[in-house]
């Protein structure tokens, strides 16, 4: 209940002006974003780099109306690959992108130019020596990100996939994209979907992130395990144990500022460990699904509200 009420809450322009007015929310804020500037995504990663981590930067955005915005988008990944690749980071470091944010949702010929856009950004990402990750969204996006990344991958054929695990058609489109050289990110999933395509249930979507994970352990690809759940990170561990999968052959994924120790005690321990890291205007929607999929992150945040200074 808690969860989707702050989903709703992520469509409010009044309660973002107070998160965002509030000097106490804002240095809250800071904890689950990076900034709003690529100076900022640059700044974090190298932190996170330094510390022996992985990182996977997102320029947040996903209300775009038209297709200069589209292109505005577009145009940002651009400089963040360059500074990302002139601060010598991009072995390391790959971009997340939402391809509503570069125009998928435009009536008429959004899919057509969400590709076009995504090409140009992999062939930057190509020629700064790493990769790019589609994120996944809410359903009704879902087969258009995944015919998008079926032309990307003809010609980058590393191109990630994310798929969330409380959809009830994930665990088939994890066999279809279980093959070699497939990268894919699973997730539980941070979107407010209908019963008749997704789980409601906690322990539902947890079964069903297991039975996904089983099925990439299982094939050729490069499962990309994204959960700060204790219990899962275990399977995780159990299930690439007992597929004989090398340390490197997968790794984990956790939100910035979201269990940071565990972040680094799972690096400490030889596993790869990369940290998604958003920036950027749009970051209220981002925060509240934050919110929503975790309790803790709430008491967080309500603490530091409730805390002076």
């Amino acid at each position: 209940m808690l969860g989707r009420a702050l989903l709703s809450l992520s469509h409010s322009e009044r309660v973002r002006h107070l998160v965002e007015t509030a000097p106490i929310s804002r240095n809250v804020v800071a904890r689950f974003v990076a900034g709003k500037g690529p100076d900022d995504a640059v700044r974090a990663s190298q932190t996170l780099i330094h510390s022996d981590l992985k990182v996977s930067v997102d320029h947040l955005g996903e209300d775009t109306v038209d297709r200069t915005q589209a292109e505005g988008v577009r145009d940002a990944y651009l400089d963040l690959l360059a500074r990302l690749s002139d601060a010598g980071l991009t072995g390391s470091a790959e971009i997340s992108v939402k391809l509503s944010a570069i125009g998928q949702v435009l009536p008429g010929d959004g899919e057509k130019i969400a590709l076009e856009y995504a090409q140009a950004i992999c062939t930057s990402a190509t020629t700064a020596g790493t990769t790019v990750t589609l994120d996944m969204e809410d359903h009704s996006t879902t087969d258009s990100t995944l015919s998008i990344l079926a032309e990307l991958r003809k010609d980058f054929p590393s191109t990630g996939a994310v798929l969330q695990s409380y959809l009830y058609r994930t665990e088939a489109d994890c066999r279809d994209l279980a093959t070699a050289g497939s990268r894919v990110r699973l997730c539980k999933g941070a979107y407010n979907e209908p019963e008749s395509v997704a789980y409601q249930d906690a322990a539902a979507v947890d079964r069903s992130y297991v039975r996904c994970l089983k099925v990439l352990m299982t094939g050729p690809g490069y499962p990309m395990v994204a959960t700060h759940d204790p219990r899962l990170i275990e399977i995780a561990g159990v299930l690439a144990a007992q597929n004989r999968r090398e340390q490197g052959s997968y790794e984990y994924q956790m939100l910035y500022g979201v269990r940071p120790d565990e972040q680094r005690r799972l690096a400490g321990a030889g596993e790869r460990v990369r940290v998604y890291v958003p920036y950027g205007e749009q970051w209220y929607g981002y925060l509240m699904r934050r919110l929503a999929e975790r309790p803790a992150n709430v008491a967080f945040f309500l603490r530091a509200l409730l805390t002076k200074g």
